[in-house]
């Protein structure tokens, strides 16, 4: 595959996860919405298969990180080229902006109806429940350092399965980390993710809307960075050893 090839897949896969996951978010918020009031655990199943959908959709071109952090602890571990991870990351946000785009032109009638400016905030980026940055930092670092050693562990030796069943086990990874973490941040546990969206709302004309809650932003870009560092130290200095010493 050439460079170019896989900045596109990174583009067209991050632009249909956030397409999916944030029109998910709108189907469950918004008040006329025939989806309101789903629940968390609806959300939570509804992102893991918007992961997994968006993986089988580019995963053959260009592995499907859809998401900076993971890019990022896999180009400093040696699984990814240095020299493609701007393209990467670059793609990952464009594309993120894109999806949340979509989902928002897909639900502007909800949008527009909706009065409340925080729920406008909240169908496109994360927030926490209690506001508490370190807290929700150390959440962040936690969900994504699951994430990344679940990416790692699913596939590796005794745990190898056919290539049609990894995205469907990594949707059901983040479908867990969901449950277990998403209470107190809305887990992000990918920058693109968020930050996509945050400028997406910042810049659309979105009726009645506020602020986009900047002095938050930071919390899951640096979060899920050093979460998914974290986690390939890890996998690579016990897990993976460990796995390896088993078989």
């Amino acid at each position: 595959m050439t460079p170019s090839s896989m900045y596109l897949a990174e583009f067209i896969g991050t632009a249909s996860l956030l397409l999916l996951g944030n029109g998910i978010n709108m189907t469950l918020s918004l008040r006329k919405s025939f989806g309101k009031g789903g629940g968390w655990m609806v959300t939570c199943f509804g992102w893991g298969l918007a992961v997994s959908m968006s993986a089988y959709l580019t995963g053959w071109v260009s592995g499907a990180h859809l998401n900076p952090a993971l890019s990022i602890s896999l180009a400093l571990s040696g699984r990814l080229a240095l020299n493609l991870l701007p393209g990467y990351i670059i793609a990952q946000l464009l594309g993120a902006m894109a999806g949340a785009t979509l989902a928002y032109l897909t639900n502007k009638d909800l949008m527009d109806d909706e009065p409340d400016a925080g729920t406008k905030l909240g169908v496109f980026a994360t927030g926490p429940a209690i506001e508490n940055k370190p807290w929700n930092l150390v959440t962040e670092i936690v969900g994504t350092t699951i994430l990344v050693v679940g990416i790692l562990a699913i596939g590796y030796g005794s745990n190898e399965v056919g290539s049609g069943m990894g995205p469907f086990l990594v949707g059901m990874l983040i479908c867990v980390i969901g449950m277990a973490t998403g209470g107190a941040t809305g887990f992000a546990i990918n920058p693109a993710r968020d930050l996509g969206p945050r400028i997406a709302h910042a810049l659309l004309p979105i009726k009645g809307k506020g602020g986009s809650n900047w002095q938050y932003a930071w919390v899951p870009i640096i979060g899920p960075i050093i979460g998914a560092v974290l986690g390939v130290l890890f996998f690579d200095a016990f897990v993976g050893k460990c796995i390896t010493c088993i078989i």
